[in-house]
């Protein structure tokens, strides 16, 4: 099953939609800590309505505890520094993609230590999508190649 995962994410509207998003493509969400905002449960599942219960979601207290989880699936970071479109990139049905924090990314130690690197290709001059809408559309070239051929 293909997941999404979010590293250190700093807005928890986003963390609410992209609970909406993951359940609606059925796929698994993993929350890799420290959030900048407390990660209380109640609230999330507010933002969230009442597509919580319909995701399996899992928090990761470190990238370290993350990775330990993972074990050999592939990690394919979404990066404005990946030099890859992602709509040349061969995703595998098991992939986890990764979200860096909107803020800051991912720091250099966990963009190397990623399987795959993948971007979206954007007017000349303009820094990034919103973090929901680039997962969605990676996501759903990933779903296109994968569960829906």
């Amino acid at each position: 099953m293909i997941e999404i995962a979010l590293y250190q994410p700093d807005i928890p509207q986003n963390l609410g939609a992209m609970i909406r998003l993951c359940a609606c493509m059925n796929t698994g969400l993993h929350i890799i800590e420290p959030t900048s905002f407390p990660l209380d449960e109640r609230k999330i599942r507010k933002s969230a309505m009442d597509y919580m219960t319909k995701i399996n979601f899992e928090r990761h207290s470190s990238w370290y505890s993350f990775r330990e989880w993972r074990k050999e699936r592939r990690v394919i970071l979404m990066s404005t520094k990946a030099s890859v479109p992602y709509t040349q990139f061969e995703f595998q049905d098991d992939d986890i993609l990764l979200a860096g924090s909107e803020s800051a990314g991912v720091p250099e130690n966990v963009h190397n230590d990623v399987e795959g690197r993948v971007l979206i290709p954007m007017a000349e001059g303009l820094r990034s999508l919103n973090i929901v809408n680039a997962t969605s559309m990676i996501l759903g070239e990933t779903l296109r190649q994968t569960r829906w051929t």
